[in-house]
């Protein structure tokens, strides 16, 4: 709707000769415009006349209604024509070159807006882009523009190109915008030259192959000789690091060249050209690891030389911390001769520990050497005189020490990365490891480091950095520290001594984390003498008023406690108990020090029980609450129930207070209530009398599958309690839950760890009162078939009858001969299959060797038109023939070998022979299967195969020595079923973790994997799931492989174009790719590999595909990705921060959703929300370790989703 009336109304305001009225006119008119994006619909005219208006106003002599019109600006230039967008663009432009230099200003600055208000959807943008560009390039070249006019141009195209990189490089600009920007580089005004750099680096990714080739062989290479201008040679380095973070890869073939020059450029005697080059090093080795390998050695000795770097220092020798410590104290005298500011040193030395930061990050394979070579140098760097360079060394030793404890493979791991054997004077060999390294410096490492933290002049920062790299080393070498108890608690006593304040409570925390950390992690010899003094000081925290300092405090106390178990005659331990009453007595009390207090009760229980058993339990008065969060102090409860000696008057009291929580609504904590009542049942004094009947009918409302965590803890609480209290429990339970515990045992919901439960209950039920087993039976099987279809599981009514029968075997004939009599009856199918299952259950331990006939029925209705019959008859004839092997497994032999029709039904019941059957028993019969499934396995169709390969792993388990040579010598048969067999069959062999064979199949298992390589799909597809099942249960036999194994697997993630074909269907044409399944096992085979074997994956390598898969077509594909990066992130933050910009843009698309049609479904609609989902935890993963600004496209990404629907969703993900 035209609003002329509304227009007109703003323009005479904004045409007023009142500075305020003006400024309200704008105001109006951007609401207006936020409120109805429609405004100048159908009125072109009414358009142009507010524009040009608001143009007129940039010119304003009033600052605040100037910077109002650009606001307004960036309001229009998102509803205006593409016309009228020209006339702001050629206006501003115009400005931008006045000599009017406030003009200059208003007008760059409202050319930033427009650009960065530009939307990213519709037709706005990409017009915007083609409009803009050209006449910023063209002002670029314009000879005598001023250079904070050549500054503003310069972010204003930074702003286009990171904002619209596929716009503009799809513009045709001559000269190229590298042409254009490149003579800037030599730009008098330093400024010019630094804003050049950015402009310019982000330009080279978007530009032909041959523009940058040509920029770096005729700007960077000869500008970085020694010969070059110095001022040249600093531009360059700063380039060379913009275009290493901008575009890694145009930088990577030249790096022959370049890194000889930039370390050239290191040793130059100008402070600001080695920083510069110290800096473009750190780019080039976190942003190209690869291609700078070879030149790995030089960089390091680089930095560890210039590390050191400090020409205004003369100090040396052992005493060399304490010399820089006591520096401080001496400035004062120099003061009127020299200033520190007048050295710039601090800066290179600081850019070389970043260097080696980077190196440390990125080569995880270097460990041991960085040891060697890097370690003792950093050390010798902890008490550099300047404070931000000495923080960087202790940030680069936490680096170094996260590393060593993600992929030094623990202390006596031979997986390690980088270990190195080393010949002893003494004999065999030893092994060199990250962790025996760091042992053998941990001496002077603590020395160097204690001597800066123990001056009282110390800064918070600075004490709070060094117990963080305290606390660093013993996560990664526990104990090492022993040696050092001493002068520890008298730095953590100043420190504690002092009270927590805004500034400093930061540090208190630090140091009490680090104390808990120390009496955890040392034997308490180590700390005994220094405790009566260190004590006090810690008993002093307990009180404090900042929760996480008084938190921390109650948590110092209890690894105290467990570290000194049992713990008699310290005078500690009463005020440490009354005071945990006091704050639980508390209603204000905070929730995470409630916790700590109601942890450091439970530590008093169990390691000062003489102590509390005084008291009078007066503080389970205040855990055993009802209101509140509860979660924690049935915890407490639990493990006191479970490991202290406590009276039978405590269980009663306990158990009373746990029913009544299970009275709360909600779900939150009562998984541990059950477990808590679980403990409580098993205490040594027996179930409490009257636990049977509070209980039971509390459990009713569990007893469903609206929550099937629940109802399996329900009902295995019920189980245990027939099982210690059959006499009073048994009455309740068939008055008030069995008839819901029959409706749960129909339900196909009911599985794994639930149908364990109700298992475990039928059985309890039985041996507590057998005369119910019939009536169980029968209750169970009567009530199946009136179940609609889908609603009732005859596998697990089958599974129940059976545990019945097993418990009570009395029943068992009885049962045999009312179910075989209905096999002969006409009965409808599910019934049939009911029965069936019925007896190969209960024939899998009852030899029905005398009921001959059951079996000879099974086999006939193998021949039944009906598929769930025969499926049942398959099961029921294996499961029958376990129970007398000799007497029907022939039979099913024959039928394997002679019998076509009925050959893949008696493969199934095989294979439920061979899965039940012990091994004891199978390996007698192995011969006797081996060649009848073999034969199947070449000859049959793909079901009889995989069947028949399911059957082969598991005999070849009976006597690897035998089969696995049989196996082998197939790999390589001509027929593609066969050696498609062969892989199933390994994989089924992965399904035993054990490692009784491994010394058989470690020979082997190289020339399975090499069928990877096989010309055939789908054994290609078969050796990617051999190597997943290898990584995930025997990823030792793998790791030695892995460099021989990795480039097959990397080349199957790959979307391989000519697997893919087009199927008509009707009307319609659908894509099918053929390679979709082998492509995501190669992925999900990359999963488990980052999960077992981290250490041997070069993870710039995995992230590149990581990467690849991120744009696949496949949902699934993309989820898996998603899962690598959220791992990825917490073990390896560096590298993966480092291709954030690259994942960025692959991340928005998997956010965007579906696009709805008319052939959307809702099918379609729940894929797409759950691929945002999977998406939205990866980001939120990533959005902790992109705090460095190293993709600010992807920190800018991040903002807009905080601000979107999915914030509370992100927020949570991030914050848990």
């Amino acid at each position: 709707m035209t609003k002329t009336y509304l227009m007109t109304g703003f323009i005479e305001k904004m045409q007023s000769q009142d500075q305020d009225f003006r400024y309200m006119g704008l105001s109006d008119l951007m609401k207006e415009i936020k409120l109805d994006p429609q405004t100048f619909l159908g009125d072109e005219s009414m358009e142009l006349k507010v524009l040009k208006q608001v143009l007129q106003l940039v010119e304003d002599k009033i600052s605040e209604v100037k910077n109002q019109a650009v606001k307004c600006l960036g309001q229009l230039i998102k509803i205006i024509r593409e016309s009228q967008m020209e006339l702001v663009v050629d206006k501003l432009t115009e400005f931008s070159s006045s000599n009017d230099e406030e003009l200059r200003d208003i007008s760059g600055l409202a050319l930033k807006t427009i650009t960065a208000e530009l939307p990213t959807e519709g037709t706005i943008a990409p017009k915007a882009c083609a409009k803009l560009t050209p006449k910023l390039l063209a002002q670029l070249a314009t000879p005598g523009i001023p250079p904070d006019t050549l500054i503003e141009t310069l972010s204003i195209l930074s702003i286009l190109v990171t904002h619209f990189p596929t716009y503009v490089s799809s513009l045709t600009l001559s000269p190229s915008p590298i042409q254009t920007i490149t003579p800037l580089l030599t730009h008098s005004r330093p400024a010019v030259r630094k804003r050049a750099i950015v402009t310019l680096s982000q330009f080279v990714p978007l530009s032909a192959p041959e523009l940058s080739e040509k920029l770096l062989s005729a700007e960077v290479s000869p500008n970085l000789e020694p010969s070059a201008p110095l001022e040249k040679q600093r531009t360059t380095v700063n380039l060379v690091a913009a275009i290493a973070r901008a575009s890694p890869q145009r930088l990577a073939s030249g790096l022959g060249a370049i890194i000889p020059g930039t370390l050239k450029a290191v040793d130059s005697e100008d402070e600001e050209l080695r920083e510069g080059a110290l800096q473009a090093l750190e780019s080039i080795v976190l942003r190209i690891p690869t291609e700078v390998t070879p030149f790995l050695g030089t960089i390091i000795q680089v930095a560890t030389t210039y590390i050191k770097y400090d020409p205004n220092y003369a100090g040396g020798g052992d005493d060399e911390d304490e010399e820089m410590l006591d520096e401080d104290d001496d400035d004062g005298e120099l003061d009127d001769e020299w200033s520190d500011e007048e050295d710039q040193s601090y800066k290179i030395r600081r850019s070389a520990t970043k260097l080696l930061a980077a190196i440390i990050a990125t080569r995880p394979e270097l460990l041991v050497s960085l040891y060697k070579e890097v370690s003792p140098v950093l050390i010798s760097r902890f008490g550099d005189r300047e404070e931000t360079v000495r923080l960087e060394v202790w940030a680069t030793y936490v680096a170094l020490l996260t590393q060593t404890r993600v992929y030094g493979g623990g202390a006596q791991s031979r997986d390690a990365a980088g270990v190195k054997r080393k010949r002893t004077p003494d004999g065999p060999d030893s092994e060199e490891t990250a962790y025996s390294l760091l042992q053998s410096q941990v001496p002077t490492l603590a020395k160097s480091l204690l001597n800066q933290l123990k001056s009282p002049k110390t800064p918070t920062a600075t004490l709070q950095a060094g117990f963080g790299l305290l606390h660093t080393l013993l996560q990664v070498l526990p104990g090492s520290l022993s040696s050092q108890t001493g002068l520890l608690v008298s730095i953590s006593k100043t420190i504690l001594s002092q009270s927590p304040s805004t500034s400093n409570s930061a540090l208190h925390i630090s140091c009490l984390q680090f104390t808990s950390l120390f009496f955890a992690s040392h034997p308490p010899p180590t700390f005994t003498n220094p405790l009566p003094t260190f004590t006090p000081v810690l008993l002093k925290t307990l009180g404090e008023k900042h929760p996480r300092v008084a938190s921390e405090a109650f948590k110092a106390f209890s690894a105290l406690l467990g570290a000194l178990k049992p713990v008699k005659g310290q005078d500690w331990v009463e005020p440490v108990y009354q005071e945990a009453v006091s704050r639980l007595a508390n209603h204000a009390t905070d929730a995470e020090v409630r916790s700590c207090a109601e942890d450091v009760i439970a530590d008093l229980w169990l390691c000062a029980s003489e102590t509390v058993l005084a008291k009078g339990g007066k503080e389970w008065e205040y855990i055993c609450r009802t209101t509140g969060r509860t979660d924690g102090a049935v915890k407490v409860v639990t493990r006191v129930a479970r490991e202290a000696d406590v009276t039978e008057q405590w269980i009663n009291g306990c158990a009373d207070w746990a029913v009544k929580l299970l009275t709360k609504s909600g779900r939150a904590g009562k998984v541990e209530v059950f477990e808590c009542l679980s403990v409580i049942c098993r205490y040594e004094s027996g179930v409490p009398p009257e636990l049977s009947r509070l209980l039971i009918p509390q459990l009713k409302p569990y007893i469903s599958t609206s929550d099937i965590s629940l109802q399996s803890q329900a009902v295995s609480l019920l189980a245990l309690l027939l099982q210690l209290s059959p006499k009073s429990t048994f009455p309740e339970v068939e008055r008030e839950v069995l008839k819901d515990i029959y409706s749960i045992a129909y339900s196909p919901l009911t599985s794994g760890a639930a149908l364990d439960s109700v298992l475990s209950f039928f059985g309890a039920l039985v041996e507590a009162d057998f005369q119910i087993a019939t009536h169980v039976v029968s209750s169970l099987t009567r009530g199946a078939p009136e179940s609609r279809k889908g609603d009732v599981s005859y596998p697990n009514v089958a599974k129940c009858v059976a545990q019945v029968v097993k418990s009570y075997q009395a029943v068992a004939a009885g049962v045999i001969a009312e179910f075989s009599k209905n096999l002969k009856k006409r009965q409808s199918v599910q019934e049939l299959s009911m029965c069936l299952l019925i007896l190969g259950e209960t024939g899998r331990f009852i030899d029905m060797s005398p009921q001959q006939d059951v079996f000879n029925s099974a086999i006939e209705l193998f021949a039944s038109d009906q598929e769930d019959v025969r499926t049942a008859a398959a099961f029921a004839a294996g499961n029958i023939a376990i129970g007398n092997l000799h007497q029907f497994l022939p039979s099913i032999v024959h039928l394997v070998k002679q019998d076509d029709s009925k050959r893949l039904l008696a493969l199934h019941a095989l294979k439920e022979v061979v899965t039940h059957t012990s091994t004891g028993h199978l390996e007698s019969l192995a011969e006797t299967l081996w060649t009848p499934l073999f034969e199947n396995s070449e000859s049959g169709d793909e079901s009889s195969r995989g069947v028949a390969a399911a059957c082969i792993g598991k005999l070849i388990t009976t006597h690897p020595a035998r089969y696995l040579p049989q196996v082998h010598a197939r790999i390589r048969d001509p027929n593609a079923a066969t050696r498609a067999t062969v892989l199933s069959a390994i994989r089924y062999t992965f399904v035993d973790s054990s490692s009784s064979y491994d010394d058989v199949l470690a020979p082997y298992i190289l020339d399975f994997l090499s069928l990877m390589e096989d010309k055939e799909l789908s054994v290609r597809q078969l050796a990617l799931s051999v190597l997943n099942a290898a990584a995930r249960t025997k990823p030792h036999l793998l790791r030695e492989h892995l460099p021989l194994l990795l480039p097959a697997l990397y080349r199957e993630t790959a979307m391989k174009p000519e697997l893919v074909r087009t199927v008509q269907m009707g009307p319609w044409q659908h894509k099918v790719d053929d390679g979709l399944e082998a492509r995501k096992t190669a992925y999900e085979t990359l999963y488990t590999l980052l999960d077992t074997s981290l250490t041997k994956l070069d993870l710039n390598e995995l992230l590149t595909h990581v990467l690849v898969g991120l744009a696949d077509q496949s949902d699934e594909i993309k989820v898996i990705c998603h899962m690598m990066l959220f791992r990825l992130a917490p073990l390896a933050p560096t590298a993966v921060a480092q291709r954030l910009g690259e994942a960025t843009p692959l991340l928005e698309a998997s956010m965007k959703g579906p696009t709805v049609g008319k052939d959307t479904v809702k099918q379609d609609l729940e894929r797409a929300a759950e691929l945002q989902r999977s998406t939205l935890r990866a980001v939120a993963a990533l959005s902790k370790i992109a705090g460095t600004g190293a993709a600010p496209r992807f920190d800018a990404w991040v903002a807009e989703l905080k601000k979107s629907e999915w914030r509370a969703e992100l927020n949570e993900l991030v914050g848990s």
